[in-house]
């Protein structure tokens, strides 16, 4: 924060005017690692400072999503179905979660897309994905959280996995141009066909 004010040439007595609050308050923000915002001071001082909450309360980008202090008023929602599957149809990252014997269950990050109301990801032969095609039911989680705003959603979905190895199937997830970060050889395609699905939302109140 001081470092962009620093940048645009303001004092704290400007910025605090333009965002209406106390020049002390101002100081004592720039000079703390845990401050914690409002909704409505971020969104303020985000326009002041010319860029975006994200950026303004980025300090702690390397730490673990969840190190601000909950919004203001927060409301704790459930999803519907058609909710839930609207949040993951962009495709991105999301969560496996299947048992992988002797290690226990393991939960692994990967890239997926969607056909439907199916996730389809890619992987590698030597991966230890390719195992959960021995398993009747997997769990899938896909979430976002947003620092800023103290908010975010959750979604759960559990479903029965396959290996894709009929052509006409293979021809079909091939063309959703999925690719994964990790990069490398990865040829195989697993199918997560829909079982259930739950989600949350957390919002705060303005």
């Amino acid at each position: 924060m001081k470092k962009r004010r620093e940048e645009l040439d303001l004092t704290i007595a400007e910025v605090a005017a333009e965002a209406a609050i106390a020049p002390a308050y101002l100081t004592y923000l720039e000079g703390s690692a845990n401050a914690s915002l409002s909704t409505t001071t971020v969104f303020r001082l985000a326009a002041v400072l010319q860029t975006t909450p994200q950026l303004l309360v980025g300090g702690g980008a390397q730490k673990p999503p969840g190190h601000t202090a909950a919004g203001r008023g927060p409301v704790l929602s459930s999803l519907s179905d058609a909710e839930c599957l609207e949040l993951m149809s962009p495709g991105g990252v999301g969560r496996l979660g299947f048992y992988g014997g002797e290690r226990g269950t393991v939960i692994l990050p990967v890239n997926y897309r969607m056909i439907g109301q199916d996730v389809v990801f890619r992987t590698s032969a030597e991966s230890p994905l390719p195992m959960v095609t021995e398993f009747d039911l997997v769990a899938f989680e896909v979430d976002h959280l947003d620092n800023a705003l103290s908010e975010g959603w959750s979604v759960l979905f559990s479903g029965h996995a396959h290996q894709v190895l009929d052509e006409t199937e293979l021809a079909q997830v091939q063309t959703l141009g999925d690719e994964p970060w990790a990069g490398g050889d990865r040829d195989s395609y697993i199918r997560l066909a829909l079982s259930e699905v739950s989600g949350r939302r957390i919002r705060v109140q303005h």
